[in-house]
């Protein structure tokens, strides 16, 4: 079943490896060495389950209820928005971040609740992983797509611990206000191009 496994990491890269409000949020908390490990397994077990999930069969619910995508679409936006305002405000008073050094520390609960709200008020997480991912996945047969699933809870888990830990390597870079001035202001630009998207756009 090596086969279905592959497909699962393909498929599964393919749709996070993207600049968007999850992977800029893990960057972000990644280059602070702040609560990384909770970050991280937030987001990479949070895939593995909506995407069995989807292959379980739940992804043609939510695909027949339009409804809770608008829902869900209009509290990202909300949220979206919001978070671009805090990333631009902090562009604007830029801090030096060194690891264990100064810096504004956030609690571990207000992290956890901040990456909570970024991966479940986004719509495509749903369609990607539990419609996408779960369409793909059936289409491998039993047993076939419970290794594609397998194969795509590697590749989520894998990528943001990569993401998350292999940030540090930017530590140094980051270590001066201008470029974390950088940084927030591509954040902020990026949640506005998404919240946008999901406005106007829909999903």
């Amino acid at each position: 079943m090596i086969l279905p496994f592959l497909t699962g990491i393909g498929s599964g890269l393919s749709l996070i490896v993207a600049i968007g409000a999850q992977n800029a949020f893990v960057l972000r908390q990644g280059i602070r060495r702040e609560h990384v490990l909770p970050v991280v397994l937030i987001c990479g077990l949070t895939d593995a389950l909506l995407e069995t999930l989807g292959i379980a069969g739940i992804g043609l619910v939510v695909e027949r209820a339009p409804i809770v995508l608008e829902i869900v679409r209009w509290g990202g936006v909300a949220f979206l928005l919001w978070y671009a305002w805090s990333a631009a405000r902090r562009s604007l008073k830029p801090e030096a971040l060194v690891a264990g050094g100064p810096g504004e520390a956030r609690s571990l609960k207000s992290v956890v609740l901040a990456c909570l709200a970024i991966t479940y008020l986004n719509p495509h997480v749903y369609l990607d992983t539990m419609v996408l991912m779960g369409s793909i996945g059936n289409a491998q047969g039993d047993p076939g797509k419970w290794w594609f699933a397998l194969g795509g809870a590697v590749a989520s888990i894998g990528w943001f611990f990569l993401l998350g830990y292999g940030a540090r390597a930017l530590t140094r870079f980051f270590a001066t206000p201008r470029s974390w001035q950088i940084l927030d202001g591509i954040v902020a630009a990026v949640m506005l191009v998404i919240a946008a998207r999901l406005a106007f756009g829909g999903i």
